[in-house]
């Protein structure tokens, strides 16, 4: 979220950023909340000055009747009255003006990097660099879901009956596989010094409205009925909102942490043949990197996020490659957004296993999480990233570690993970 004095000195800045995203339909809302808060400020210069003769009245009153003036004093206290119920009325219209303001702060998206290509969409995304060399192999190589079930490791069906589409029970090697993966990009991220934890799987709308917009939360946020609370999309959610209302010591900065969590998604829409399987799915598990830092540190932390994902995948030999996001396809509370994509051999092209996203101070803005130094309080900037999701990355790991024979080769860093194993048959 914008900071209103900036959307009020700024309006252009503001306008033109909108339209670098491609959301020219949010334009009349920058004029509109300029318009509302100039009301608000009045409203608020009267009541305060209601108040103020409120208090100077009411001292006036106890001094007329300390005098024996009570003919005047009760003519003050109507005065008073009167007053108060011009001040309550004030008051309401002030909350009523508060809570549309906020709201369409809320809507307005965050003003992005210079440095973000302008484009409309995931199509216009560019790429940054490779790392590693991608190979197709000389042997077919089968559909993610097929080299599953050659290791009765995946059980569609019965998913499908206990809950329906978007599911699966993961058996054997393949569940193993899972495990390890997690268990090794805990580790990974412990050695480069973070902090491992393991947050609530759940979070009231207050967290939710703080971390996402609200065109994301309609998209993807289960709701538990009766309850303020919602299932968490992904770690991040609660990681961040873990700091909601602080005030952080700015010399106990970055706050560098590693979260694992099972994520629940909607993911709306139909999809086709390569998004099916354990590529698109409602419920998966995550581990997740976030940080919160000083705002002149967070461009020095986006670029080391996202190379954790790039090392990561390296060590366990898939190729993988970074891709710039595009103005258009950032979401509004991002500054600035870069995905890891691995390969796949199968498909003969890259796909999305990880998103790195500087939010700049937008999340701290609507948490309230704020940094104290010597001279000041400022709102803190936080950052996220895809550590791995192992369902999806399990097709880019079988993918480039399956050979002619039909096993999958374990790479030397995993296999500590599997018992020993170098290869699973």
């Amino acid at each position: 979220m914008l900071d209103l004095k900036f959307v009020r000195e700024n309006p252009e800045i503001v306008k033109q950023n909108i339209k670098n995203k491609f959301q020219d339909k949010k334009l009349p809302l920058v004029d509109e909340v300029i318009a509302l808060d100039a009301e608000n400020r009045k409203i608020k210069q009267k009541a305060d000055n209601l108040r103020a003769e409120r208090n100077k009245n009411s001292k006036q009153i106890g001094g007329l009747m300390s005098q024996g003036k009570k003919d005047e004093a009760e003519e003050l206290k109507k005065k008073v009255v009167k007053n108060s119920e011009l001040l309550s009325e004030l008051e309401t219209n002030e909350n009523e003006l508060h809570e549309r303001i906020n709201t369409i702060m809320l809507t307005i998206p965050n003003i992005i990097d210079p440095s973000v290509p302008i484009g409309k969409d995931d199509s216009e995304n560019v790429e940054v660099q490779r790392y590693g060399e991608p190979v197709v192999p000389d042997f077919e190589i089968p559909y993610h879901v097929d080299i599953m079930n050659k290791f009765n490791g995946i059980d569609l069906d019965s998913a499908r009956k206990v809950a329906g589409n978007g599911f699966y029970y993961l058996m054997g090697d393949i569940a193993r596989l899972h495990s390890a993966v997690i268990s090794y990009a805990r580790d990974f991220m412990i050695n480069r010094g973070f902090t491992y934890c393991i947050p609530p799987f759940m979070i009231r709308s207050q967290v939710v409205t703080g971390v996402m917009s609200f065109d994301e939360m309609d998209a993807m946020m289960y709701k538990i009925e009766g309850e303020d609370l919602y299932l968490i999309g992904t770690s991040e959610h609660s990681m961040i909102g873990k700091f909601i209302d602080t005030i952080i010591p700015e010399s106990s900065l970055p706050q560098t942490l590693t979260s694992y969590s099972p994520c629940f998604r909607k993911e709306k829409g139909a999809h086709g043949i390569e998004e099916r399987g354990v590529y698109r799915i409602h419920q998966f598990e995550k581990q997740e990197m976030i940080v919160v830092c000083k705002p002149e540190d967070s461009k020095i932390w986006f670029d080391k996020l996202w190379q954790n994902t790039v090392d990561l995948f390296r060590s366990m030999d898939i190729p993988v490659r970074t891709l710039e996001c595009c103005s258009g396809d950032l979401a509004d509370l991002k500054v600035k957004s870069l995905d890891v994509e691995a390969w796949s051999p199968r498909q003969k092209k890259y796909f999305e296993v990880g998103s790195c996203s500087n939010l700049g101070d937008a999340q701290a803005r609507r948490l309230k999480i704020r940094v104290e130094s010597d001279k000041r309080k400022y709102f803190a900037h936080t950052l996220n990233n895809t550590v791995v999701a192992p369902p999806r990355m399990l097709i880019a790991f079988l993918e480039n570690n399956l050979n002619s024979d039909g096993s999958v080769s374990i790479p030397a860093s995993l296999q500590p993970y599997m018992g020993g194993k170098s290869v699973i048959k």
